[in-house]
């Protein structure tokens, strides 16, 4: 009997996988729930652990290779393999947890790139024997001497003709901006960080980003957090200004159903959940655990899913489905300092809700000219503007401010 184990899908929106290592080689043994590699993606680095216990019989992708979501990563045996059978397997797959093996698949892959090139190539030099019609031997002979294809050159000579000038012009160019400077050092994006670039990007040209900010007394949100910080110590979690304001951004989801939905292309999908995704900052990018039916949870229960998320988050023990289904997201720069941020909306989500530092700043006291401190707090909204008018988001921000200024402090165990 044989399990095949599947490169897994963390996230909605993730495509593919990067290997980054593994952690057993071929025919050793794995007990149920052990990690038997790592994996890299734009929401998350984390181990995948064995589904079930067996021996490792077959591995097809190899540490560095990016594979689609549910592709065959290895296949787990009941039975020990034998040494011939073992020796077969690593002439037959190769031993993919060694960077010394090629998969049929890495070939076939070679040979797809391989065409390309070569048509790709058939045109370069199409098009580079029509420029030597219009180069003289002398940039001919120069072009060859600074391996310069000239396609590659805008002529500046009659009919389109690369003159020498053209040529030492972009020589020079070339050099200086490869040219490294004291000091500089070239690295390689992670498979994480390039996968988030690639997802903000996305993000910037599928939704039309507006952002509104509304300023947030702490005042009544304090008090409670000073009052009950020693009750969710002893329950083993610790009480935030964050675990508060997701708990009303909850209560304004259900107030403002069009916040807690995706765009569908001219269709509005409204979710029946309301499950909030929180940003967490790593040491090269960030991953968006999700906490699912905040709506529905204590501000106990609420904090202890935030702290739990974020440690396993930090040790690369998330699940799959633990970055999965998020309707809208929270992210706290303010724990970093941060006064005010326009965030870009998570994908598929419509608003993203970004939080600043609490701290005290002067006030006016409303109707007086009554200057004192208060702590206080920016709380922005990036929205898609191609569903969310800026007046519906100011009416949701001041839902949120409006319970946050007024919260009752003794409501902690209801959500």
């Amino acid at each position: 009997m044989t399990t095949e184990v599947l490169m897994p899908q963390m996230g909605e929106s993730v495509a593919e996988g990067t290997l980054v290592r593994w952690f057993k080689s071929l025919g050793e043994f794995v007990e149920r729930d052990e990690p038997i590699f790592e994996i890299s993606t734009d929401k998350v680095d984390t181990e995948v652990p064995a589904p079930t216990s067996g021996y490792l019989s077959s591995v097809l992708v190899k540490e560095g290779d990016t594979v689609p979501v549910d592709t065959i990563v290895c296949v787990l045996s009941q039975t020990k393999l034998s040494e011939a059978e073992l020796s077969a397997a690593r002439l037959s797959n190769g031993d993919k947890t060694s960077d010394d093996a090629t998969t049929a698949s890495d070939s076939r892959v070679e040979t797809s790139i391989a065409a390309g090139e070569s048509t790709r190539g058939a045109l370069t030099q199409s098009k580079t024997v029509r420029l030597r019609a219009k180069s003289s031997p002398l940039v001919r002979r120069l072009a060859a001497e600074h391996r310069v294809d000239l396609s590659e050159i805008r002529g500046t000579g009659r009919e389109g003709r690369v003159t020498k000038n053209d040529l030492l012009t972009f020589v020079s160019e070339r050099s200086a901006s490869s040219a490294p400077t004291d000091g500089d050092r070239l690295e390689t994006l992670s498979p994480m960080r390039r996968q988030i670039a690639e997802h903000m990007v996305l993000s910037r040209h599928t939704s039309a980003h507006v952002t509104s900010v509304f300023e947030v007394e702490m005042t009544q949100v304090h008090a409670g957090k000073e009052q009950h910080s020693a009750h969710f110590k002893e329950e083993g979690t610790k009480l935030t200004y964050l675990a508060f304001i997701l708990r009303e951004a909850a209560k304004a989801l259900k107030e403002f159903p069009i916040f807690n939905a995706s765009l569908e292309d001219d269709q509005v999908r409204y979710h029946g959940t309301v499950n909030i995704g929180v940003a967490v900052a790593l040491e090269h990018g960030l991953i968006v655990p999700v906490v699912q039916e905040t709506d529905k949870k204590s501000l106990l229960e609420v904090s202890r899913s935030v702290q739990d998320l974020a440690t396993r988050a930090r040790s690369k023990k998330l699940n799959p489905e633990e970055v999965r289904g998020g309707t809208f997201t929270v992210t706290n720069p303010g724990v970093f300092g941060s006064l005010i941020g326009t965030p870009i909306i998570h994908q598929p989500q419509v608003a993203i809700l970004c939080v600043g530092k609490v701290e005290k700043r002067p006030i006016v006291l409303p109707g007086t000219d009554t200057i004192v401190a208060r702590r206080m707090l920016y709380l922005s909204l990036s929205y898609d503007h191609r569903l969310i008018d800026g007046a519906t988001a100011d009416q949701f921000l001041a839902s949120i401010k409006a319970n946050l200024e007024s919260e009752d402090v003794s409501n902690i165990d209801s959500p």
